[in-house]
């Protein structure tokens, strides 16, 4: 009891502390300020010189996001979010013998700046979670599974950015458990949250309703930041003859259809809570954007995963959310634009339609890849053998494949920590109905997206970067917010 009040009381203490100071201010010096100053306007000039005005700018518009950032790191977070959901494979216009992308500079800004805060001891306190053990040994089995697949394949430039990557992802956790030391912030991360996430399907469904031609020209706009050109446009099958499928931003349909589940499961609660984060119109609104986007991607793991998140909210805690979805799913079934959709769904159950039979055969060569190497699995690198590949649609069958079934245990050793710390504490997260909906949403999230893993790689792909930090970044905020309930003083 003794333990639990002074834990409190530290995080009265640190709400407090957020509303007058910033957790890392070093820009307030002058002569740190200067410097960064200085060193930008040297660097833009020389990238000017040899790289053009739109590398020049690009420089300028860095240095002067790295200010921000330094002068409140909560700005990194918002920028890691708002790259996921908006320009998620933007990349810088130069190139140092790899191209750094939008979310590099994102997350290396904000981790730059935490560990900066360590290194001059602006910050003395590290807070951490049951999950950060588990956490690290799963880390280190990918840093092994990386080194014994090089066998398998070259190490180039690509790879070992893009293993960086997922490395800075995982890592991100900790970070994020430490930075949410008190409701006030984990709420405004929830909020932006939302916010983008429905900017995200407001992009989405935009895009689905111009003239193909049309979407497919401003998509191509994206080229100059690193977007794939030529025809983007997606339809199901790849088959222009059947329906278009919604991407946004997000250059393929399944991976958008993981960002909305997840921003939809968030959401749900805020429906029911009588305390919600927004006013009820805008959370109506943000529900309805997110449900809408979510259909036009036709992303039937997804919107299962969705299901199973909304329905872990309506069981745990929010019998009312029951009829809302009775509703939806009512529509969908009777509304005749929605019938296509139906017959996706019937179609996959039934095993019948194209998407579902490869992957069908993917999980029957990825069982095989797995038997034949179970233990550390072949790496980041490539297959070894001619006859398998590691591509494969499930998270699951993807890290044992590439990590062996080491890593797929590491992996659910997270995860399984994660929901038992949840469990100890579900109690203790009811005291307060505002922060219960936020708690439950984030955790409702998880489930969602593990669901949806099943049948979708991007959640542990290399090639979705933005997928992978999102997930991550999720789990680590749903801790934190185990962590808070569990450290509020008895009222």
């Amino acid at each position: 009891m003794t333990e639990r009040r002074e834990a409190g009381e530290q995080a009265s203490r640190g709400a407090g502390e957020d509303k007058n100071t910033p957790v890392l201010n070093p820009a307030d010096s002058a002569l740190a300020l200067g410097l960064l100053v200085g060193a930008t306007a040297v660097l833009a000039g020389v990238v000017l010189a040899f790289g053009g005005p739109i590398a020049g700018a690009a420089v300028v518009l860095g240095g002067l996001s790295t200010i921000l950032v330094l002068r409140n790191i909560e700005l990194g977070f918002f920028a890691v979010i708002a790259v996921v959901a908006l320009l998620p494979f933007a990349t810088l216009p130069f190139d140092i013998g790899l191209t750094p992308t939008f979310l590099d500079f994102a997350l290396g800004a904000a981790i730059g700046v935490w560990l900066l805060g360590i290194v001059t001891g602006r910050q003395r306190r590290l807070v951490t979670a049951p999950v950060a053990l588990p956490l690290i040994l799963f880390i280190i089995v990918a840093v092994f599974a990386f080194i014994f697949g090089l066998a398998n394949g070259p190490l180039t430039p690509t790879l070992l950015r893009k293993f960086a990557e997922l490395l800075l992802s995982l890592g991100f956790v900790i970070i994020v458990i430490d930075y949410c030391r008190t409701w006030l912030r984990l709420e405004r991360l929830v909020k932006f949250l939302l916010l983008m996430g429905a900017a995200a399907a407001v992009i989405a469904i935009g895009l689905w309703l111009l003239p193909d031609d049309t979407a497919n020209s401003a998509l191509n706009a994206l080229a100059r930041l690193g977007y794939p050109g030529g025809w983007v446009i997606r339809y199901i099958e790849e088959n222009p003859e059947l329906s278009e499928r919604a991407i946004g931003t997000s250059v393929d349909p399944n991976s958008l259809g993981g960002l909305l589940l997840m921003i939809g499961a968030l959401v749900g609660p805020q429906i029911a809570t009588k305390q919600p984060l927004f006013r009820r119109g805008i959370i109506w609104g943000i529900a309805g954007l997110v449900f809408i986007a979510l259909i036009l991607t036709f992303s039937r793991g997804a919107m299962l995963g969705l299901a199973a998140g909304l329905g872990f909210v309506a069981v745990a805690r929010y019998r009312r959310l029951l009829p809302y979805m009775a509703l939806a799913a009512v529509l969908l079934l009777l509304l005749p634009v929605t019938q296509a959709y139906i017959g996706r769904f019937v179609e996959g159950f039934q095993g019948t339609d194209l998407a579902t039979q490869m992957r069908f055969g993917e999980y029957k060569d990825a069982l095989r890849l797995i038997a034949r190497y179970p233990i550390f699995g072949v790496g980041f690198a490539g297959s070894p053998d001619i006859d398998l590949y590691t591509a494969v649609a499930s998270v699951y069958f993807t890290i044992a494949g590439r990590m062996g079934l080491f890593g797929l245990s590491a992996f659910l050793g997270v995860i399984g920590t994660v929901f038992a710390y949840a469990f100890r504490h579900r109690h203790a997260a009811r005291a307060d109905e505002r922060h219960d909906a936020i708690w439950l949403g984030l955790h409702a999230a998880l489930i969602g997206a593990l669901v949806a893993g099943v049948f979708d790689h991007y959640l542990f792909n290399m090639d979705f970067h933005h997928a992978v930090t999102i997930f991550w970044m999720m789990l680590g905020m749903a801790v934190a917010g185990t962590r808070l309930a569990s450290v509020e003083p008895d009222s």
